[in-house]
């Protein structure tokens, strides 16, 4: 299936105001440092103080530019707006927050664009959102969208006048991320069906950005999710400029039911304007067999396309690989990697695995494989091709979590013994994500970490923090990993969902590397503040005798839900 793109416009002005506001950053830590990346978000005020999922891309051209990505909820109303007791997301304002730097990641700035916001309505009247300032992608209100979650950055090459792609044109961003139709009616539905998978583009840093253009294939019960976006960025590859977006095919989301589930890719070979839509792997979803409900899309510096998934197959979970040689044309796999266990177990209320105690922000492994490629971006002319993948893994049970890497140097052909990354004793890995230079000399680690063992109660202080690791690569294989970087700790239990029953950071973590160094973001809770009014309602909810919901605004400290994305750039201690 192709789908075309809208027209490419400026961003969004309610009036005739100016473009773009770009907020102070952070005072940025020296490079070694990490550094606030979502400080246009204020500290108090749930949930408007809540980020978490984050992305980020350095541009393989200009490397002191990064781009970053956060489910952002500055836009949305205060729990104090209307029902106190209530902290929701406002219909039709979205939370696709993007941050750029200019310093290759030592400091980050939030834009400011106009859209549909909610983030005056700070009670109690109730909230009624209206077009003015926001801190989310652009465009979405005009083309009757609201942005949604797992935010994706990718920087690919431009186009010339004479249609090739050449990194001489400049650079592009593509952002990709869930999203839902601004109205709930279904007559007025910019797209079919509950969720949609969109991406937008930048030429200029933020300064103005494409209409979003819905990419997935749609009907009345899908639900796309996951979805990771990568542009072929290595001038060596036959399918130079290329871009690819997968994402998990929920086709039958009503009455509480999302199965099948086939893994999409869709592909551009023309900077965004157009996609063509392939399904990769089938969509048999049973007791025995399952397929990827979420995916990282790599390629090599020939072109080869690599998408990763994490599906069972006869009751065994595994980490999985499909391959085109085509540019997305055509796809074979499953390669099955290595198997895997998740860690964590379920928590009776929300019904998902936690790890760092009862009440605590749920995980999703299968959101997507942490993978990456050596392609020797932007030429190619140094690439080794080296896979590496990591995860974290319960196969040794609750509290005994272990960071696993496993490598392959053939294109993915064979795998290495999946093995343990030696971490500081204590860390239980949650997220990881690593990073190689493009030439393959050195990888590099970021993974959060609860760093305190399960808490069967919701009284007892938690710990999580972000670290940054990083090895030499000799022979294809990467050697003993040391600490880059360690983060603050912060209690994940003044993180919340929005319904406040337990914690919450997301599913992600993210690097990105360059020859010199490596950009990592992680979720951080150390400016988060626990409450104990939520502690005790999140308590009465696991035993199973709910008392009544606490009001955040006034039955909590400020800082309460104040979760943040930390990142920051470290450069290769042994160039």
């Amino acid at each position: 299936m192709k789908v075309r793109a809208r027209p490419r416009t400026g961003f969004i002005v309610a009036a005739a105001a100016a473009l773009v506001t770009v907020m102070t950053p952070a005072l940025a830590g020296a490079d070694g440092g990490d550094t606030l990346v979502t400080n246009g978000s204020p500290s108090g005020t749930f949930s408007q103080n809540k980020q978490n999922e984050p992305s980020v891309a350095i541009d393989a051209h200009a490397p002191s530019v990064v781009a970053a990505g956060a489910n952002e909820e500055i836009d949305d109303e205060s729990c104090a707006a209307g029902d106190p007791t209530t902290c929701p997301f406002t219909p039709g304002v979205g939370s696709s927050g993007v941050y750029f730097s200019g310093n290759g990641g030592s400091s980050f700035t939030q834009p400011t664009y106009t859209g549909w916001t909610a983030r005056d309505c700070l009670g109690p009247a109730p909230c009624t959102p209206h077009v003015g300032a926001i801190g989310t992608l652009p465009g979405y209100y005009e083309a009757g969208l609201s942005s949604g979650g797992d935010p994706a950055v990718t920087f690919g090459p431009r186009r010339g006048a004479d249609g090739k792609f050449a990194w001489s044109n400049g650079s592009r961003l593509y952002y990709a991320n869930l999203t839902a139709n601004l109205s709930t009616e279904r007559s007025d539905a910019a797209f079919r069906g509950y969720e949609a998978m969109a991406v937008s583009r930048t030429d200029d840093k933020g300064a103005h950005w494409s209409a979003p253009t819905v990419v997935s294939p749609q009907s009345q019960t899908t639900f796309s999710d996951k979805e990771q976006i990568w542009a072929d960025n290595a001038a060596s590859s036959k399918f130079f400029g290329n871009v690819y977006v997968c994402w998990a095919d929920f086709r039958s989301n009503s009455q509480g039911q999302a199965l099948p589930t086939p893994l999409k890719v869709a592909r551009s070979s023309d900077g965004g304007d157009s996609w063509t839509v392939k399904q990769v792997s089938p969509a048999t979803d049973n007791g025995i067999n399952s397929q990827p409900d979420g995916c990282t899309v790599r390629t090599d510096s020939t072109g080869n396309v690599l998408v990763f998934g994490i599906a069972s197959r006869g009751g065994q979970t595994f980490q999985t690989m499909y391959r085109s040689a085509d540019g997305g044309a055509h796809w074979t796999g499953p390669t099955l990697i290595a198997p895997v266990t998740e860690p964590g177990v379920i928590d009776p209320v929300i019904g998902r695995p936690v790890m760092d105690g009862l009440a605590g922000p749920r995980i999703d492994l299968a959101a997507g494989p942490s993978v990456d490629i050596a392609n020797g971006a932007p030429s190619g002319s140094d690439a080794t091709n080296l896979i590496v993948m990591t995860w974290a893994d319960g196969r040794d049970g609750l509290n005994n979590e272990k960071l696993m890497m496993t490598t392959s140097r053939d294109g993915g052909d064979t795998w290495s013994t999946p093995s343990a990354v030696t971490i500081r004793a204590g860390d239980r890995p949650v997220y990881t994500a690593p990073a190689l230079s493009p030439n393959g000399k050195d990888a590099y680690l970021v993974y959060n970490a609860y760093t305190t063992p399960f808490r069967h109660d919701t009284t007892t202080p938690r710990s999580m923090l972000g670290v940054v690791l990083h090895a030499d690569v000799t022979g294809g294989t990467p050697g003993t990993f040391s600490e880059l970087h360690r983060g603050v700790p912060g209690d994940p239990r003044g993180t919340a969902q929005n319904d406040l029953q337990a914690g919450f950071i997301g599913d992600y973590v993210y690097a990105a590397a360059t020859r010199d160094g490596v950009v990592g973001v992680w979720n951080d809770a150390r400016n988060a503040t626990d409450c104990l009014a939520i502690d005790r309602y999140r308590a009465s909810l696991e035993a199973g005798s709910p008392t009544a919901r606490p009001k955040p605004a006034t039955d909590c400290p400020a800082t309460f839900g104040n979760s943040d994305i930390y990142g920051g750039r470290f450069t290769d201690p042994t160039p």
